[in-house]
């Protein structure tokens, strides 16, 4: 039985930082694609971020750019979201995901069928 378990969530002022980490016990593949996407009320779901486990290539919506990093510890077999100079935009639930691989090169990450989902954490920047 594969979980994601997120945390790390919580409340920030604007130009603050919060990281997210995201468990995955008993993830049994060494391979595929894992990312972060959010949600805000009334909103649809964004893609935020993406790492491909074969190589740790890592890609980002254009929202978060040059803001935030996704990070893989393969060690502990635990994702990692880490936010920097938040803004009131970035407030949303954050869920983690995994998937097969080929999710990581799609053009749309919000769109794709990723196959595991975490419960989500929330982030609020105010």
């Amino acid at each position: 039985h594969v979980q994601l378990v997120e945390s790390g969530g919580g409340s920030v002022q604007p130009g603050g930082s919060l990281r997210l980490s995201c468990a995955t016990p008993g993830y049994p593949y060494s391979t595929g694609c894992m990312g972060w996407f959010r949600q805000a009320p009334g909103k649809e779901r964004e893609g935020v971020a993406r790492i491909y486990r074969g190589t740790g290539a890592t890609y980002y919506g254009d929202s978060v750019k040059g803001r935030f990093t996704i990070s893989l510890d393969n060690a502990k077999n635990t994702l990692y979201l880490q936010m920097d100079s938040l803004e009131t935009e970035d407030t949303a639930m954050y869920y983690c995901a995994a998937g097969k691989e080929y999710l990581c090169f799609t053009r749309n990450m919000a769109l794709e069928p990723f196959d595991y989902w975490g419960q989500g954490t929330q982030v609020t920047v105010s």
